[in-house]
């Protein structure tokens, strides 16, 4: 079922979550630990994250340095239908514009066609960590609008080889990443919605937010996508704190704000269990806020770590 048809049909508001692959040379298991507590809470939809590759330079026996690329965690789309399999629940891989030509992603999005996989998040992806901005590969997709307009057309039985014949429509439903607090490369929060329209002009139906802690952020976001044309479901993404750690953390790696509240209070704790149970604490407020303003899903950030989101919901489902 497509996330659209999950947030109609709902009658009260939905939790999902996010995972990350494990680690290469791990097994599965660390992902249904982090996904059976959960189970619990009849989740309609569990995403699942793609890690583009990394370069590092290994030394070889005559000494010099040969560059190699790497992926860390592989496997999103096989732990996909791994996911739907064992839980017969739908599983959303995100689709990355980093280190793929057109070509690639066309044959991802025909695998991921044929093992009845029709939810897809779009997103531009990062760059790699030797690059300071994201450089596009050659004949890749430069920014998210441009890979919704190639699913877009695959929706519609367009394919990059115009001469097919007889070719089958795909029928994705299409997610897209939201900035309560602006993209950090947006220069203002204008700019960043006029960047969401087009997304939702090419195709996207609906928009998941990155993190925020502060639900007035999130509520301010959704007046400004309406005000602008933006009618789709905008789910919010919630994070749960779990360490001390985070309050730096955080806002340096997802140019996100930590209330002054919030980070005082992690502050005067003295161990990652006290920060934890303040994480906790906080997510129980957002969260309760949230479902009594009627949002129709509450997306958790999981990092495959099942316990704080339980915690959460335990207290507000």
């Amino acid at each position: 079922m497509k996330v659209t048809e999950h947030l109609e049909q709902a009658k009260d508001t939905l939790f999902t979550f996010e995972i990350l692959p494990p680690l290469k040379g791990q097994t599965i298991t660390s992902i249904y630990d982090a996904i059976d507590p959960l189970m619990e809470f009849n989740p309609p939809f569990i995403d699942v994250t793609y890690h583009r590759e990394e370069y590092v330079f290994k030394q070889e026996a005559s000494g010099l340095h040969r560059k190699r690329s790497i992926r860390k965690r592989p496997g999103t789309v096989s732990i996909c239908a791994a996911i739907m399999n064992k839980y017969g629940v739908d599983a959303i891989p995100h689709i990355i514009c980093g280190g793929f030509t057109k070509e690639e992603t066309e044959y991802a999005l025909i695998d991921l066609n044929f093992l009845g996989i029709n939810n897809v998040l779009a997103l531009r992806g990062d760059p790699v960590s030797s690059e300071k901005q994201f450089i596009a590969e050659e004949f890749g997709h430069q920014d998210s609008t441009s890979l919704i307009n190639q699913i877009t057309k695959m929706n519609d039985g367009l394919y990059l080889e115009e001469d097919l014949q007889n070719v089958a429509k795909a029928d994705f439903c299409i997610g897209v990443a939201g900035y309560p607090e602006k993209h950090f490369e947006s220069p203002n929060m204008m700019n960043d919605i006029k960047y969401l329209k087009q997304k939702v002009d090419a195709g996207a139906d609906y928009v998941v937010t990155q993190m925020f802690f502060n639900n007035q952020k999130y509520f301010d976001y959704v007046d400004l996508c309406r005000a602008n044309g933006i009618n789709v479901p905008i789910i919010p993404g919630i994070k749960p704190l779990t360490t001390k750690s985070q309050i730096s953390a955080l806002p340096r790696y997802f140019f996100i704000d930590i209330p002054e509240e919030l980070s005082e209070a992690v502050d005067a704790c003295k161990d990652n269990k006290a920060a934890k149970q303040v994480g906790i604490e906080w997510g129980i407020q957002q969260c309760r806020e949230l479902k009594e303003a009627g949002v129709p899903c509450i997306h958790f950030f999981t990092m495959s770590r099942a316990a704080a989101t339980y915690n959460i919901i335990k207290e507000i489902a």
